[in-house]
């Protein structure tokens, strides 16, 4: 989502050789837990497993000769499993990107019983079908074609139509660019719980002007593709919400109030069978309101409102980037929540109507997500760090907000810790790294947190990596701000001698790059070893980032992107360049896609600290990107515009002094190539000299074809050797 993701890059360049298939031991949506959740299902080497958690024992569930279709002698290439239940699962194959994701693609319908494989949609264009679902009572498979919605019957296959209307900007049951790129939102219909209808979003960008990226590649005459992509400043798409009855296809449209061209709805699901709950969000990402909607007549009435001078974050971001789901409890009659309305990120139980809630975790602390909520036992599991927010651990409180919540993961390792919890709380995959340990894995009980094969505990399997020599330190700038920063030390480091520094940043609102987790304080576009070749690498954390340190710290950047989080990157690196071994004549900056626009800032408001900068992929202009985003952050253009001039790289441009290397793909879709032409006609402008390279039709990750790769970390590497030299003097 959005223009940040150091982390992915960084995925991207160093796993380039690692293919998600279906021949690792999980699937490509993490844990396929079994109904119970005491197992779980994997595929290897074509064959689908069952694995009892506490045994280990395996199952074959589904063979090869299960999985290959009828008039073939190749089993499918299975992407995803699900299973309705013991004897039916919806298999997903034959995949392709959409944007960002493979969620276009094959699913066929597998009865393991009769050993019966059928393929849905066979009518439909091959490799065109999206999000297909079983529906509850198990007769009938809904999903999305060509921006229509489908249902199929699956003992006869007979497929009806219902919607007709879809278009490229027109779309029914999925979402445009914009709503899956900022939102989350790509899987856009449900069942109700009856399987008797379907809720979906139809989302109206016909209003919504394209940019046009040019293939000129391809092909010995260029290529336009069309983007519908509603930059700052340009009204939403219009979004609706109906409920089709599947006996006669009528769809039942949702009153909600207002202007569909001012405001979001992110998020909605079923609270019954008659009933939908709804999140709407204002234009500016101010206000929030929960709606119930009534899908017999489309009547709607706001059950619970929240307001944010900043913005207020949805669903995506407390639930590991899925606005997807809703957490019922009792019976429906109430639902977990998250809201950082007292300054800090916390859950709140609030009942069915809205008008009770309890705090559910009581402190000067934030909440990252919620990982399990085990109404047997009444808690509710979450990850948080009161007191590190480089680190992060498994926590547990009760539902009935009584006492305080209790650290699940033991002490002793600290560091990152992710898990994944069963669905029935008894269960959870730990996942541990910090600084100087690769990442590794260990099954545990919950509550006790007990490692169910003590042989392959995280205790006995880890390996430290000593030779990582890594400083996690805090600076108090000048301006006092506290700040976390990292600095990864050269290898046989001499405190008497200077090194040259490069810092990695990022600094917008979508990510962090000070945490303690392995390979984070590599440079993964480096060809060669920095540490060895004498450099200091350095990260830093602004205000402004998505770190666990308060509403008020995150917030801080509303309406000052390009302003409060240089400044403070800029301010840290002032006061770290007063240790001695430091040499202030050889200063490097770089970052990718919201980095590089920081890159681009600190070399042109602070040119007399940051000597050398590379920039890849950055957003120059901020009323360039997109208005789900830069709207959520800096405000509507038409009201402050002056904040987004302040904040474009753009702006200062004139002001370079040192070396500069800028790259961009000229196919990238998310920070498009107008942002490096407005740059290097601002730096032409004023004759400043710099180095560009264009990756010709190249994404935002700037990783397609042959040697592409290769290319950016010589040519990175080249010029930070050159501009920025290595080793101690």
């Amino acid at each position: 989502m959005s223009f940040r993701l150091p982390r992915i890059s960084i995925l991207i360049v160093v796993c380039l050789s690692f293919v998600l298939t279906i021949h690792a031991q999980f699937l490509r949506d993490g844990i396929n837990w079994t109904k119970d959740g005491n197992g779980y299902y994997s595929i290897e080497d074509g064959v689908v497993d069952r694995t009892d958690i506490k045994t280990s024992a395996k199952k074959v569930i589904i063979s090869k000769e299960q999985l290959t279709p009828d008039g073939s002698n190749v089993p499918l290439n299975v992407e995803r499993i699900t299973f309705y239940d013991d004897n039916l699962a919806l298999i997903y194959t034959n995949t392709a990107k959409v944007w960002r994701y493979h969620t276009r693609g094959d699913y066929w319908i597998l009865n393991i019983a009769e050993h019966k494989l059928t393929q849905l949609g066979k009518t439909l264009p091959s490799q065109s079908l999206m999000f297909a679902k079983i529906s509850p009572d198990g007769k009938n498979a809904a999903y999305v074609s060509l921006h229509n919605l489908y249902t199929e019957d699956i003992a006869s296959g007979k497929i009806i139509q219902l919607t007709f209307d879809g278009t490229r900007k027109f779309i029914n049951g999925t979402f445009d660019w914009v709503y899956e790129e900022e939102l989350g939102c790509r899987d856009g219909f449900r069942w109700s719980p009856d399987g008797t209808k379907i809720a979906f979003w139809q989302v109206d960008g016909t209003k919504n002007r394209d940019y046009y990226m040019l293939n000129t590649t391809d092909s010995v005459y260029s290529r336009v593709i069309p983007v519908e992509y509603p930059k700052a400043g340009e009204a939403p798409s219009p979004v609706h919400i109906g409920a089709i009855t599947i006996s006669n296809a009528s769809i039942q449209w949702m009153n909600i109030e207002g202007d569909p061209s001012q405001h979001y709805l992110p998020c909605m699901e079923w609270a019954d069978n008659n009933t939908l709950v709804v999140q709407q969000l204002n234009r500016k990402q101010q206000e929030s309101k929960l709606i119930y909607c009534n899908v017999s007549n489309g009547n709607s009435t706001v059950f619970y409102t929240e307001h944010d001078d900043a913005w207020i974050d949805i669903k995506t971001f407390w639930n590991d980037e899925d606005p997807s789901g809703w957490y019922w409890i009792n019976n429906g009659n109430g639902f977990i929540w998250v809201s950082e309305k007292d300054g800090w990120r916390h859950i709140y139980k609030v009942s069915r109507d809205g008008k009770k809630e309890i705090l559910l975790t009581n402190g000067k602390y934030d909440i990252a997500n919620i990982k399990c909520i085990d109404e047997t036992t009444g808690d509710i599991y979450f990850m948080a760090s009161p007191d590190n927010a480089t680190q992060l651990y498994l926590y547990r409180a009760k539902l009935d907000g009584k006492g305080a919540a209790v650290l699940v993961t033991p002490s002793g390792l600290q560091g990152m810790n992710q898990y994944d919890i069963s669905p029935n709380g008894k269960f959870g995959l730990r996942t541990f790294s910090n600084y100087q340990t690769p990442e590794v894995k260990e099954w545990v009980s919950l509550p006790d947190h007990t490692s169910i094969d003590a042989s392959n505990s995280i205790a006995n399997t880890m390996q430290v990596d000593k030779s990582i020599n890594v400083e996690y330190t805090k600076v108090t700038t000048e301006d006092g701000v506290t700040i976390d920063a990292w600095i990864n030390k050269p290898t046989n480091f001499d405190s008497t001698k200077k090194y040259p520094v490069v810092f990695y940043v990022y600094g917008e609102p979508w990510a962090s790059t000070v945490n303690d987790s392995y390979g984070d304080q590599q440079n993964f576009l480096y060809g060669g070893n920095m540490s060895g070749d004498g450099y200091i690498q350095v990260g830093v954390d602004n205000r402004g980032t998505p770190s666990l340190k308060g509403a008020a710290w995150r917030k801080a950047i509303s309406k000052k992107i390009g302003i409060i989080n240089i400044r403070d990157m800029a301010m840290a690196a002032k006061e770290l360049l007063k240790r001695p071994y430091l040499d202030t004549s050889r200063v490097a900056v770089w970052g990718w896609s919201g980095g590089g626009s920081s890159t681009l800032s600190l070399m042109f408001q602070y040119p007399q600290i940051f000597k050398t900068g590379i920039s890849i992929a950055a957003l120059t202009n901020l009323l360039y990107y997109d208005n789900v985003y830069e709207e959520r952050y800096m405000g509507l253009p038409e009201e402050n515009k002056d904040d987004y001039i302040n904040g474009s790289p753009v702006t200062y441009a004139k002001n370079l002094i040192g070396n500069l290397l800028y790259i961009h793909g000229s196919g990238d879709d998310n920070v498009q190539f107008d942002n490096a032409e407005a740059l290097l006609n601002e730096l032409v402008k004023y004759n400043k000299q710099f180095q560009f390279m264009e990756y010709p039709n190249r994404t935002h990750n700037i990783n397609e074809g042959p040697g592409t790769v290769k290319h950016l970390v010589t040519l990175y590497t080249n010029y930070l050797r050159a501009n920025c030299p290595p080793g101690a003097k």
